[in-house]
């Protein structure tokens, strides 16, 4: 029998393109799945998919941000399909308030108005993506592991590459996540003597309706930050969604990896291992 069957997977952000895929993994090993998305249209066309496939899933609109809409949620999950067993952080995603223009600054930037530099930056923007990142992460914890501290369970965060190597352009989001990568070895400790695993993973770079636009050109070829990105690539690619999967159930599985809370899995072609030359 599956370790996964009928453990109830609670997973934020599943309306999207990686984290929807983790919902019909974990669906396909008989897991009930708890669909959370911000936009509930999209939650429900990943629940249906499941359901269809012979699955138990069901969709929530729930804003990972209120707390006491989340616990409304909890609630409602509880009774239709249980206590959570599995919580997969993966609400997040980045701002254009909180990304500059170019790589490296120039003091002609700073006259121009096309040009956002470093200085230019909102702050107002990089609260958003730290809450939409690490906060989203930290109050989703404090809600779903309440169902976990008796009786034990596993906590799986979405961290990023950009945790171990900041991209240029985008502080907000490198630093957010490195927030989620420290977070996630912190709450390792914290909940170690209760029985739950808490790990994180850190995807390379997955073509996503967030990143699309900024990886291909309107012709569908790739953008220049694209063609940058893959020359720091060793494996010359994008990831495809997957590929993420064999992580993730190793992760969940207490029998193989029981004794594993607290890392990082890198899941990017070789990209953090590359120094370039």
């Amino acid at each position: 029998m599956s370790v996964y069957k009928d453990k109830v997977v609670v997973i934020t952000g599943a309306g999207g393109i990686l984290c929807s895929e983790i919902a019909k993994e974990y669906a396909k090993y008989g897991a009930k799945i708890a669909v959370l998305d911000l936009n509930l249209e999209a939650a429900e066309k990943v629940a249906d998919e499941i359901v269809k496939g012979g699955g138990v899933a069901k969709a929530y609109k729930v804003n990972c941000l209120d707390k006491e809409n989340m616990e409304e949620a909890r609630v409602e999950i509880n009774k239709d399909l249980g206590k959570c067993d599995l919580l997969v952080n993966g609400a997040g995603g980045n701002n254009p308030k909180g990304t500059t223009t170019n790589d490296y600054f120039d003091m002609a930037d700073v006259e121009n108005p096309d040009v956002k530099s470093f200085f230019d930056l909102d702050g107002s923007g990089v609260d958003f993506v730290f809450k939409l990142n690490f906060l989203a992460t930290f109050l989703t914890t404090q809600v779903f592991a309440k169902d976990m501290v008796e009786r034990g369970g596993n906590i799986i965060n979405i961290s990023s590459m950009n945790a171990f190597r900041p991209l240029t352009r985008i502080p907000a989001y490198s630093g957010a996540k490195a927030a989620v990568s420290n977070f996630t070895q912190w709450l390792a400790v914290h909940f170690a003597k209760a029985g739950i695993r808490v790990n994180a993973i850190a995807p390379g770079f997955f073509v996503t309706n967030q990143n699309r636009a900024l990886l291909f050109n309107p012709d569908g070829t790739p953008s220049a930050r694209a063609e940058k990105i893959l020359r720091g690539t060793p494996m010359g690619r994008f990831g495809e969604a997957k590929e993420l999967m064999g992580t993730m159930l190793w992760l969940a599985d207490d029998e193989k990896a029981g004794f594993v809370t607290g890392i990082v899995v890198p899941i990017d072609g070789g990209f953090s291992a590359y120094s370039g030359v």
